[in-house]
C-alpha cells in the first residue's frame, strides 16, 4: 500500500466506530454527547448554556403580580483539554503475508488503545464531582460486600438509588458501573436471578447483566481503585455528564528508514459533569 491508496476519510470513521465499541464510561448511554460536533482542536472551549430555576408564586386575585424573575445564565463549559495518540507501522513482509487484516488488527488495537485512556480519564472526571450526599461509605471505612440481608450488592444499589431519588435525578436512564467481582456477588443474588423477582427472564437466561434497583448495570475494569483495594462504584444518568471528543487527524505515511507503512492518529476529548447532584458513588472493598 503506498499513501496514494489510501482513503482517509474511511480509515477515519472506521477508527472512530472502533472506539465507540471499546468504551464503558464515555460510551452514550453514560455520558451524553451533544457537543462533539463543535469539536476541532485542542483547548477549544464549548460553552454549554443553563437556565437557572424559575420560581412559583402564590397568586391572590385582584392583586397586581410581582416584577417578573430576572433568570442568570447558568452556563458552564466542556473544555477539550485531552490529547493522545498512536503512531504504529505494519511491515511490507507481513503485510504481503497477512493481507488487510494485519493493518485492520493494528487499526482495531489502536482503537481500543485510545478509547482505554479516555475511558479512565472520564471515570476519574465523575469519580471527582460526586456530591457530598450522595456518597455510600468513604476510604476510611469501605462497604463490603457480602451475603448477609441488609449488605448484599444488591441491597447497596437500592440504597444507592434512593440518593439518587432524594436529589430529583431523573429516573430514566440511569446506570451503575460494577467491577467484575461485584457483578460477580450480584448474579448470585436470588432476587436478581428469580424471574419472578426482577421481572426479567434475562439474568437468568444466559448471565446478562440488565437492569437492577433501576440501574442499567454495566460492567468495567476500569472502575476507579486504589492499587485493587478502594473501589469507587458510580451510577448516575446520562444527563449529568457530557463528553466531546474528535478524531483530529489520520495520516498514512511510508518511513524513510523502514518498507512499511504506517499511520498515525490524534484524539481529541474531555468530560465535564454538569449535575454533580446526579451522580451516586459507593466506595467499597473486597475484604474488611
Amino acid at each position: 500500500m503506498t499513501l496514494n491508496n489510501f482513503i482517509g476519510e474511511i480509515w477515519s470513521a472506521r477508527l472512530l466506530a472502533n472506539l465507540n465499541k471499546a468504551l464503558v464510561y464515555a460510551q452514550p448511554t453514560v455520558c451524553n454527547r451533544d457537543y462533539t460536533g463543535d469539536i476541532k482542536n485542542l483547548g477549544d472551549t464549548c460553552h454549554i448554556n443553563g437556565i437557572a430555576p424559575v420560581t412559583a408564586k402564590p397568586y391572590t386575585k385582584n392583586v397586581a403580580i410581582a416584577e417578573p424573575d430576572t433568570l442568570s445564565d447558568a452556563a458552564t463549559t466542556l473544555v477539550i483539554n485531552q490529547a493522545n495518540y498512536t503512531n504504529f507501522e505494519v511491515d511490507d513482509v507481513d503485510k504481503a503475508q497477512g493481507a488487510v487484516s494485519v493493518m485492520d488488527g493494528a487499526m482495531t488495537e489502536a482503537a481500543y488503545a485510545l478509547g482505554d485512556a479516555a475511558d479512565q480519564y472520564t471515570a476519574g472526571i465523575l469519580e471527582d464531582a460526586v456530591a457530598a450526599g450522595n456518597k455510600i461509605g468513604t476510604d476510611e471505612s469501605p462497604i463490603v460486600p457480602n451475603s448477609t440481608a441488609g449488605t448484599t450488592v444488591y441491597d447497596y444499589l437500592v440504597d444507592l438509588s434512593v440518593k439518587l431519588n432524594e436529589s430529583n435525578t431523573p429516573k430514566f436512564g440511569r446506570w451503575v458501573i460494577l467491577p467484575p467481582w461485584m457483578v460477580g456477588h450480584l448474579v448470585k443474588d436470588t432476587r436478581f436471578t428469580n424471574i419472578s423477582a426482577s421481572g426479567s427472564s434475562e439474568a437468568l437466561r444466559n448471565g446478562i447483566v440488565t437492569r437492577v434497583a433501576g440501574f442499567d448495570v454495566l460492567e468495567s475494569n476500569n472502575v476507579p481503585n486504589t492499587e485493587g483495594a478502594l473501589y469507587k462504584v458510580l451510577a448516575g444518568y446520562s444527563g449529568a455528564v457530557t463528553f466531546g471528543e474528535q478524531i483530529n487527524q489520520v495520516e498514512a505515511y511510508r518511513p524513510e528508514d523502514a518498507f512499511s507503512d504506517a499511520v498515525k492518529a490524534l484524539h481529541l476529548f474531555g468530560a465535564k459533569v454538569v449535575r454533580p447532584s446526579a451522580l451516586g458513588m459507593i466506595t467499597c472493598s473486597k475484604t474488611a
